[in-house]
């Protein structure tokens, strides 16, 4: 039979559009499920303050009635217009290893990327750099994290098959969690507290981090603003992740730095325990049970791993020792909840800054990831 493309236009397809995106790796051991209602959320134009720079479309294949791939081709003219750009993105993209699926998937998101006056297609990235980007190359045989994207290793066999050539990689590093705080960062430690007049914030209860979490989000916006593909967040979109995420945050896993002349936050660090394993259970559901499994995670002694969500320092005090600050928090909190390992999630291949980090940890990198680029 042949491939027919369609275009989701209501809230039923949408739903389908992310099932298929769950679905298509049933009994996968690798691949962690996104949470539908998250995923909806961040499609839905109504909701995703993205949208107000940003348009889109989503494409689903069918061939005898089943879906058997989906596609979204999106513009985000902040980026364009940041960056120089004439360029759209793909993402949330999955498919059958079949050439005529894939083809008509592309072609499809192409053609719609075309009439939009775009000159190339780059992916999978999603709205914003929050959003789950770059397509795994290697890593296939390693659990996937909350944050990033897992794919059959055929999708990579698929992309250079049409031509898409490499655009950025990003790698991951597995990192055991050392049982003290190693001497150099315990002696950098100290010295960057004699000397540059930071201190912690401690927070004692989630109400704490409230008067920070605007600012977080702002940081990362100075911290990141020249990373590849970043788009600084409007203040609608800080309001929208501050509502989504702090909520999850466990208070031992973070770290605010402060200028203590003025108590300025030039420094974050966040952490999560991993829900990888939770998320599996979930199925993509939160309900009836699936919350369960994610509290479990997020509050269990069971839970081995820690997801490190970001760190971001003020361009002003990078190079000067703040990461050290926030690694001596880290290690202790990580022991006491009986954690072995960190995943890194995704750092560029070329941010050698960020890499050097673990110079102190043993870290092996296991996965690399990728952003596709082709010519319209």
């Amino acid at each position: 039979m042949s491939v027919t493309i369609k275009k989701v236009t209501d809230k039923d397809t949408l739903k389908k559009f992310v099932h298929f995106g769950i679905d298509l790796y049933e009994g996968n051991e690798f691949f962690v499920p996104p949470l539908v209602y998250d995923e909806l959320a961040t499609l839905d134009m109504t909701k995703n303050p993205a949208f107000d720079h940003c348009e889109a479309v989503y494409f689903l294949a069918y061939r005898d009635g089943q879906i058997v791939g989906r596609i979204a081709v999106m513009v985000n003219y902040k980026a364009n217009e940041i960056w120089n750009q004439e360029n759209a993105r793909f993402g949330f993209v999955d498919f059958i290893n079949d050439d005529e699926v894939v083809d008509a998937l592309f072609k499809e998101a192409m053609g719609w990327a075309r009439l939009h006056g775009m000159k190339k297609i780059v992916g999978p990235m999603g709205f914003t750099d929050l959003d789950h980007e770059g397509m795994l190359i290697e890593g296939f045989d390693k659990i996937g994290t909350m944050e990033t994207i897992y794919n059959f290793p055929y999708y990579v066999d698929q992309m250079n098959r049409m031509g898409f050539e490499k655009d950025a990689d990003w790698f991951e590093f597995l990192i055991p969690i050392p049982k003290e705080i190693p001497e150099r960062i315990e002696r950098l430690t100290e010295v960057v507290k004699k000397r540059s007049g930071l201190v912690i914030k401690h927070l004692q209860k989630k109400e704490d981090i409230y008067p920070y979490a605007h600012d977080i989000f702002r940081l990362i916006n100075k911290a990141y603003k020249n990373i590849y593909g970043y788009v600084e967040l409007t203040e609608k979109q800080i309001n929208y992740y501050v509502d989504m995420y702090i909520p999850m945050i466990r208070l031992d896993f973070v770290t605010l730095v402060l200028r203590r002349e003025d108590y300025k936050l030039i420094g974050v660090g966040i952490g999560l325990p991993s829900l990888a394993e939770a998320l599996q259970k979930a199925k993509g559901r939160f309900m009836p049970t699936g919350w369960w499994h994610l509290y479990r995670a997020m509050k269990g002694k069971k839970n081995k791993v820690l997801d490190l969500l970001l760190v971001a320092v003020d361009p002003e005090y990078q190079g000067k020792g703040v990461n050290a600050l926030m690694f001596a928090e880290f290690i202790p909190a990580a022991n006491a909840s009986g954690m072995e390992f960190a995943e890194s999630n995704p750092e560029l291949e070329v941010n050698n800054k960020v890499q050097s980090m673990w110079s102190d940890f043993n870290a092996t990198h296991h996965k690399t990831r990728r952003a596709f680029i082709k010519d319209l």
